[in-house]
């Protein structure tokens, strides 16, 4: 309908500001007719009796691949629409050789059949780190993808616990903004990326170039580690009165402060030998209310050196 390409001066601009390049590619097809499209009422035919047919549509996929490898050259393929065919129908081996012989370099997601380089949960929060070494969480403002008047947006507290969460397991989050038919974002979503700048600009330390955060159990929320392991980022939710407690650190805590701020933290260690030998102490610690982030508070934990993590159980 555009009568236009629309996709190249997207890249351009792209690379104009210094950017890695990412496409989308459905891999199935519903609207063209060598597709088996399936409905509850009809199918379009059977790939099985039909091989021809489904050899054609997977060239034709492989070639639309080939041409916007020669005419943007992405650094990332994102691939979807998988499920309706097995790893062999869509020939994803050949196809990932196909991308990477022409860029080595090219990242490909999981939804190439497993085929890719790194895991995609969709939209739910997975109960437990996803098995491949890389991963990301893509999610939407509100439940839908593309621009809807749809008014069930997630709350900034909602993001950005999902955000913590995500990183405190050594993943990314892939937000999704839906823009409206002349380019603009809605109000919304406008005010929900101004919130996410504010409070990442915040506690950047705690964000970028860190790592996975503590084992389950070690501590009552999501954390993360500076990549060198000389800090402890504690992500804690706004208004909380409770005291805090770290467990399963072997170096001594050196400084306990608030992100954003020059505030240090009392702290005291409690040994543990009476409970449970072998095991470090507990710390505690109390973040004055005044002193907490309107959303979602990050707490730094400075150790003695190192942070080293105790994997003691202690006698039993």
């Amino acid at each position: 309908p555009a009568r236009r390409d629309v996709l190249t001066p997207l890249m351009q601009a792209v690379e104009r500001e210094g950017m890695k390049k990412g496409l989308y590619f459905s891999l199935l097809d519903w609207s063209h007719p060598d597709y088996p499209i399936f409905t509850n009422d009809e199918k379009r035919y059977d790939p099985v009796r039909e091989p021809a047919r489904w050899n054609r549509f997977v060239k034709f996929y492989q070639a639309q691949l080939g041409e916007l490898q020669r005419g943007v050259n992405p650094d990332l393929w994102w691939f979807d629409g998988q499920w309706e065919q097995s790893a062999e129908a869509w020939r994803a081996a050949e196809t990932r050789k196909q991308l990477l012989d022409f860029n080595p370099k090219a990242i490909i997601n999981s939804r190439l059949r497993d085929h890719g380089d790194y895991s995609t949960p969709e939209q739910g929060l997975p109960l437990s780190r996803p098995q491949k070494e890389y991963w990301e969480l893509c999610m939407t403002m509100n439940s839908t993808w593309g621009y809807t008047r749809d008014p069930d947006y997630k709350s900034p507290y909602q993001l950005l616990m999902t955000f913590a969460e995500v990183i405190g397991n050594g993943g990314n989050l892939l937000l999704n903004v839906g823009p409206k038919a002349d380019g603009t974002l809605p109000p919304e979503q406008v005010k929900l990326l101004e919130e996410l700048s504010r409070w990442t600009s915040k506690h950047a330390k705690g964000i970028y170039g860190t790592v996975a955060g503590l084992p389950g159990g070690y501590f009552y929320g999501p954390s993360t580690i500076a990549r060198d392991s000389t800090a402890l980022y504690l992500f804690v939710p706004a208004k909380t009165t409770a005291e805090q407690l770290l467990k399963g650190i072997d170096s001594p805590v050196k400084e306990i402060r608030v992100l954003g701020s020059d505030q240090k933290l009392p702290f005291r260690e409690v040994p543990r030998r009476d409970i449970s030998l072998g095991a470090p102490p507990v710390v505690y610690f109390r973040i004055p209310e005044a002193a907490q982030d309107s959303l979602l508070t990050v707490i730094e934990v400075i150790p003695e050196g190192r942070l080293r993590i105790s994997r003691s159980r202690g006698h039993e």
